[in-house]
């Protein structure tokens, strides 16, 4: 009994519904050409829509081979021209969305009802009776309406006004570059790209009715988070191929079992859209540092996001694998959290054309870029002071001490001299060689001979960029400014080196080549640099910076083929920060090695010991990143060197700091070789005059350390006799002019010695006879 009522009311409903399917149906067949007639009921009215406005476009970035390296966008969209989609992608959507697009006229009434009738008795999916017109209506001309009546015949009027003003062809291409596919893919090629890594004109019509099924509910049918009902709606595109004759039904039974989902979001070969260091600095800069896209950051941010431009990068992507895979190679994974930056700059541009900011960047978590993060330099720092030096006059030939223990004053605070008691211990030798072995106790002696604000002002003027001015950051007159006490950053130090290497010429760093938007170029860079130092002064510096790399601190690091090439190795006290800073005519590099969170020292590593470096240093991992990086960036570039160093043409001078080193003048016999250093005649003594002390600068002395007066109470012993005479001022912080003669004496003729230690017992000290 009861089964025969469950019949009887399953009848019962059935045929209530195909009543209701039946009257909808008369209704609307009935009504379809009053329907029909007012919305076409406007013919002669003047009335007419607006030209479609200007797509959202991704902005691309492509370094100088035009390889695209990163892309900024809000909405993935990148619109095609129809001529570029297959004719079976065409066919697929078209079947799948609007199988009589090229016969209806913007509204079609039949598809209408067939929805009705079919959302009305199936239980399934429901059927969409919009057009590809109405859609393309929709998105441009409806958006933020309320859906309600009186939208759905706005829609089905502007749709019938749409056909007759603009061609059909040109209202696909328009749904083609709009329709929404899902995972911010808006328009048939980021669709392509999205789920297939490919480009629209590789798709396949398996692949378009697959995106065309998307359509309808794109986060419903998301394959990647949804694969069931993904499946599904597939098979249900699949089925209108068959429907309509664009596929057999074998084909499709094959197609349905063996065809494989998209799993992943994809990306085009070779075709870079992941946010880098590089591109999150290009972007700070277009938002936050210039106004080449805009007056207001709102007008800058709405074009670099939406507006479809082309950003002409300095970066080499091969140089830049090259970087990365360096770093990766040379530096154990470790647990200390050490890392590495490098910084490659274009030696005669000053382009940017590598830059490693970290272990790469990940929103929320690896985000500083350490290439433009400061820290202390150690002795790489000691090239700036090389290159003052030099523009006062020192030769690389010139004497100076770099034996340790050594005391120097500190003028910021005086009663705590600076004291450097570690390190490697000099004796009396030539600047270049002091430099070669990054000797600290004879360039904290020099920086102070040259004056420490005189190196700041060198800093500035080496490594001017917009991430370095006095405005930006305060770089201090430190008593330990050659042993790295002042941080700065890869791209400060690469952009001063540049200007050695590049001849004293500075070309200030850049990264954006050319900027294009759709109506032409809107930024081309242009820079003829500053000469800031003399190319003569630049040639003597990279002339000993050479031996840094074949018998200095880097000489098991040199370049392969003997590349000519110079630099300067950096590690901070307690090895907590280790740099390399090298360069080639063609390319100038720095890198970084350290604890980004902390200046954690860098001794007894356990990942690093194992690979024989108990103790980071600059000669160690970073020389050898630099290395590894450089071989492969020249690979293909021509060995070029730079004009030899203009030689000395006057003699040797001994160096001193006034206060803490005190002369005497030698009335008769010889200084012993002990006291003298290593000198070489170059220009013979024609006169008396050549042997006097170069005059000091007449100007009101620094406070130094007291200088006590000798008291000789051993007998006097035999050999050289000298009389005691004043040793000048140091160089005053107001003399900024990088010109002004530093102090010295003939080695032969005067003796230096220590003013606390006095005059050696086996010199005799005479009165002055003045």
């Amino acid at each position: 009994m009861k089964k025969l009522f469950r019949a009887h009311w399953l009848m019962r409903l059935a045929v209530t519904i195909s009543a209701g399917a039946l009257l909808v149906t008369g209704v609307v067949v009935g009504v379809a050409p009053q329907v029909w007639a007012v919305l076409n009921s406007h013919d002669e009215t003047a009335l007419s829509l607006p030209a479609f406005g200007g797509l959202a476009t991704r902005s691309q970035l492509i370094d100088i081979s035009g390889k695209q390296v990163g892309v900024f966008e809000l909405e993935n969209s990148q619109p095609l021209s129809i001529d570029d989609v297959p004719e079976d992608v065409i066919a697929a959507v078209l079947a799948v969305e609007d199988a009589e697009f090229y016969s209806h006229k913007g509204v079609n009434l039949r598809a209408l009802v067939r929805a009705l009738l079919s959302n009305v008795s199936s239980s399934g999916a429901r059927q969409g009776a919009s057009t590809i017109t109405q859609q393309v209506v929709k998105n441009e001309y409806l958006a933020g309406l309320e859906r309600d009546g009186r939208y759905k015949v706005l829609q089905a009027r502007y749709a019938v006004m749409l056909e007759k003003e603009v061609p059909k062809k040109k209202i696909l291409e328009r749904y083609l570059n709009t329709v929404y596919f899902g995972n911010n893919a808006y328009g048939l090629q980021a669709a392509a790209e999205v789920y297939f890594g490919s480009a629209v004109q590789n798709l396949t019509l398996i692949q378009g009715a697959f995106l065309a099924g998307l359509v309808r509910a794109p986060s419903t049918y998301d394959p990647i988070r949804r694969p069931e009902q993904s499946r599904q709606r597939f098979g249900q595109a699949i089925k209108r191929l068959v429907e309509t004759e664009l596929m057999t039904q074998d084909i499709a039974t094959t197609t349905l079992v063996s065809w494989q989902l998209p799993e992943s979001v994809q990306s085009v070969p070779q075709r870079s859209v992941s946010r880098t260091y590089f591109t999150e600095m290009v972007k700070d800069y277009l938002l936050n540092k210039s106004d080449i896209l805009g007056a207001t950051y709102s007008e800058r941010y709405n074009t670099l996001f939406r507006g479809g431009l082309k950003i002409t990068t300095t970066l080499n992507a091969s140089a830049q694998v090259s970087a990365e895979l360096a770093a990766i190679a040379q530096l154990p994974v470790n647990k200390a959290g050490i890392q590495a930056s490098v910084m490659s700059l274009d030696t005669a541009t000053g382009a940017i054309r590598a830059m490693v900011g970290g272990p790469g960047f990940v929103a929320g978590q690896s985000e500083v870029n350490l290439a433009l993060r400061r820290r202390q330099t150690g002795s790489s720092i000691k090239f700036f002071v090389l290159a003052a030096a030099l523009e006062a006059g020192v030769e690389a030939t010139d004497l100076i001490d770099g034996t340790l223990p050594c005391t120097f004053p500190n003028p910021d605070l005086p009663s705590e001299p600076f004291v450097i008691t570690k390190g490697v211990s000099k004796p009396l030798t030539t600047l270049e060689e002091q430099t070669w072995l990054s000797i600290n106790c004879a360039y904290a002696r020099l920086a102070q001979i040259v004056g420490l604000h005189r190196l700041v002002e060198q800093v500035y003027k080496m490594s001017s960029s917009p991430y370095l001015t006095p405005e930006i950051y305060k770089i201090q007159p430190y008593a330990s400014f050659s042993t790295g006490a002042n941080e700065l950053s890869p791209l400060d130090m690469a952009s001063g080196a540049q200007t050695i290497a590049n001849g004293g010429l500075h070309m200030e760093p850049y990264f954006i080549e050319k900027i294009e938007g759709p109506d032409g170029v809107l930024f081309t860079h242009e820079s003829v640099g500053k000469q800031v130092i003399s190319k003569e002064v630049a040639d003597k510096e990279v002339s000993i910076l050479k031996n840094t790399l074949t018998k200095g601190t880097a000489r098991r690091t040199p370049l392969a083929k003997d590349r000519p090439a110079a630099g300067k190795t950096g590690t901070q006290a307690e090895n907590t920060n280790a740099w390399f800073v090298g360069f080639t005519k063609q390319l100038t590099t720095a890198v970084w090695v350290g604890d980004p969170k902390a200046y954690t020292p860098m001794v007894n590593i356990p990942e690093f010991r194992a690979v024989g470096v108990p103790n980071v240093q600059g000669a160690t991992f970073p020389a050898r990143i630099w290395k590894s990086y450089m071989d492969a960036a020249h690979a293909d570039l021509p060995i070029v060197d730079w004009d030899p160093a203009v030689a000395p043409v006057r003699n040797q001078i001994r160096l001193y700091l006034p206060g803490v080193d005190c002369i005497a003048e030698l009335v008769s016999g010889t200084l012993p070789r002990a006291l003298t250093g290593p000198v070489v005649t170059i220009v013979p003594a024609v006169s008396a005059t050549t042997t006097v002390p170069i005059t000091p600068v007449p100007i009101t002395p620094v406070p130094t350390i007291t200088v006590p007066v000798p008291i000789v109470t051993t007998p006097v012993p035999r050999g050289p006799v000298v009389s005691i005479v004043s040793p000048g001022t140091t160089i005053a912080p107001t003399v900024l002019d990088p010109l002004v003669a530093v102090v010295g004496v003939d080695p032969e003729k005067y003796l230096v010695y220590d003013c606390i230690k006095g005059v050696p017992r086996s010199v005799k000290v005479i009165a002055n006879a003045g």
